[in-house]
């Protein structure tokens, strides 16, 4: 059992997106998917949204959709439960033991993020790659990952990657949680404060000028950046305090903010909305 294994087999994927700054995460991620799932629906069937339900679910299982690193299935099955074909990717057999479980239409399996040697080239019309950006070190290998997702995306499809960003794990860990004069006496810190990471801390920290190069080094075409959680996961305790008219307008309020340039990159997460350009 790897490392990253044994800690997904303890983390609780699902009562994280239980949680009040989970759901801030899994509804503006989802207002996005849906908006790019219904393009595709739109460009391959020529059906929208105002058509009778019975045609829209029909036109939607047209509608390819990839989850790499899909985890417990969170998004993987509701979007599947919606009528979009979906095939769900997971590394950790423990997350994808409980994804099966629930006994939808999702085409499940066991894999690597930078090798997806199972599926064919132009395969699919979206792709999300949630979960492998946050535990792969080093350019090369996100690189690897990214490259994969590009490759199996449909000519002209979108693929939505979601990153953990530097400064909430510098600010979180540093100073909220202590650890800052260790981290520096360590040199797990550049200068300017630079989170230094290997695979024996899990996660691996990016900032914007990091994401950029990835997407220069693979030709994909940024559509939109967004920072899905913002200031939610700062602010646990607080959000657990609003009654639920209080924090739907927490939710409303992310939404509305979400591609502010002054606000992505400091929240716990970032996602990168890119199209492969067609060739």
């Amino acid at each position: 059992m790897t490392q990253l294994e044994a800690y997904y087999n303890k983390f609780n994927e699902e009562k994280r997106f239980d949680s009040r700054h989970g759901q801030v995460e899994y509804r503006v991620s989802m207002k996005y998917i849906h908006r790019y799932l219904e393009e595709a629906v739109s460009r391959i069937t020529g059906v929208d949204g105002a058509a009778p339900e019975t045609d829209v679910r029909a036109a939607r299982s047209r509608v390819r959709l990839l989850d790499i690193g899909a985890g417990t299935g969170r998004y993987s099955v509701a979007l599947a439960e919606e009528g979009y074909d979906v095939t769900a990717v997971e590394l950790v057999r423990y997350n994808l033991g409980v994804l099966k479980k629930k006994g939808s239409s999702v085409k499940a399996m066991q894999g690597n993020a930078m090798n997806l040697k199972k599926l064919q080239d132009d395969s699919f019309d979206v792709t999300l790659l949630f979960g492998p950006m946050y535990h792969l070190f080093g350019f090369e290998d996100k690189r690897k990952a990214l490259h994969e997702a590009k490759r199996v995306t449909k000519s002209g499809g979108v693929i939505l990657v979601a990153y953990c960003m530097n400064e909430y794990g510098v600010i979180t860990y540093g100073f909220k949680e202590r650890h800052v004069l260790e981290c520096v006496e360590q040199q797990r810190f550049t200068e300017d404060f630079k989170t230094i990471s290997t695979p024996d801390t899990l996660y691996d920290y990016m900032r914007m000028e990091d994401i950029d190069a990835l997407n220069e080094a693979e030709g994909l075409e940024r559509i939109s950046i967004i920072s899905p959680d913002g200031p939610a996961n700062y602010i646990r305790p607080f959000l657990n305090q609003l009654d639920e008219e209080e924090f739907e307008m927490f939710v409303r309020y992310q939404m509305a903010v979400c591609e502010r340039a002054d606000l992505i990159g400091a929240g716990a997460h970032t996602t990168d909305i890119l199209r492969k350009v067609q060739e």
